[in-house]
């Protein structure tokens, strides 16, 4: 357990940087990175905002060959980190702080031992809020640099991600009519409409790639109503369509399905097409994978190739079991400092 990776990432789980609260995780990357001897920026995500993401290189120039990035939010609620053997465990292990260290410690590694330039070979991006809607990223579009390549971490366990896919997210919003639910003909049910029009979702079908499987629509939350004695005047429902291509398409066939029922209306909330990475590289397995990233989110001409890769497994990220092994941790090292060779040669 004695490793730089494994000390750096303690250090950044000690601190609560669920999205929207990641400044003090941020203000400790300042530092950290500037103790290195970098030069580093906090970049705030719009004029005014109080949120910033972390931007760190080597001597003056900003314009780096390659691009190593992360998020630096996680997922509430925060869990303290525990450590059982060889397992570290806790929010942030695997997402996306245990990827994120190991970026940091693979490029001291390359300084090192003399494989990169005094400055213009990497940049390291921290983002927030890659969580809720991916604010950070969408805000480093506006930096004024771009890269040849970019390295995204994320907990793929030790593969190369082959793509992912897209999301659009929208809530479908009924309108009722309230009365005494002994004369519902007097008033109109609006939960009843919502289920009428989530029914006809769940049963519409959606694109298929032969690479990312089919896309996949999901109902997450579900509000409505007063009581049990009330016909509803009021009911909505967040939901999404994980897919894996035609984003303007399927938001087409949303919005003509939604056309189809009076009283209901509906309202996207946010988006992001489908990945395709840069995957056949010697000495890296690959797969796709199925949850979203900020790769989507940097535009294309501002970094031509992306891989994504990290350690650590999205399976358990987001619960409450949320782990890393430290082996693939520390292994994962020199998995970035291939990568970051491979696009510097």
């Amino acid at each position: 357990m004695d490793h730089p990776v494994v000390d750096l990432l303690k250090s950044l789980m000690s601190i609560v940087s669920t999205s929207e609260l990641e400044h003090d995780i941020g203000v400790f990357l300042e530092h950290h990175l500037h103790s290195l001897g970098y030069t580093v920026e906090r970049i705030a995500i719009a004029p005014g905002s109080t949120r910033h993401n972390v931007y760190a290189y080597l001597g003056a120039a900003r314009q780096t060959r390659i691009l190593l990035t992360a998020h630096m939010d996680t997922v509430p609620p925060h869990i303290p980190m525990t450590v059982d053997g060889d397992v570290i465990r806790g929010r942030g292990s695997s997402d996306d702080l245990g990827p994120l260290a190991a970026q940091i410690v693979a490029v001291e590694e390359l300084r090192k031992e003399g494989r990169l330039r005094a400055e213009g070979d990497v940049g390291l991006l921290f983002v927030v809020g890659e969580e809720n809607g991916g604010h950070g990223m969408v805000a480093a579009n506006d930096m004024g640099v771009k890269w040849e390549s970019g390295i995204f971490a994320e907990p793929t366990e030790s593969k190369l991600a082959k793509g992912h896919k897209g999301q659009v997210a929208f809530e479908v919003i009924a309108r009722g009519v309230a009365c005494h639910s002994g004369y519902p003909h007097l008033g109109k049910s609006a939960t009843s409409t919502l289920l009428t029009v989530l029914n006809e979702l769940s049963a519409t079908s959606w694109p298929e790639s032969e690479l990312l499987g089919p896309s996949t629509f999901n109902i997450g939350t579900l509000e409505g109503g007063e009581k049990h004695n009330i016909v509803a005047p009021s009911a909505k429902a967040l939901c999404e369509v994980r897919m894996v291509s035609d984003l303007p398409g399927i938001k087409a066939k949303l919005a003509e399905i939604i056309s189809r029922h009076p009283d209901v209306e509906l309202k996207f909330v946010f988006e992001y097409p489908e990945a395709l990475l840069d995957w056949e590289i010697e000495g890296f397995e690959a797969a796709p994978v199925a949850f979203g990233t900020d790769v989507p989110r940097l535009k294309d001409e501002l970094c031509n190739k992306r891989v994504l890769y990290g350690p650590g497994s999205i399976l358990v990220a987001h619960g409450p079991d949320e782990y890393i092994r430290v082996p693939e941790l520390i292994e994962s090292i020199s998995g970035y400092k291939k990568l970051a060779l491979h696009f510097l040669q």
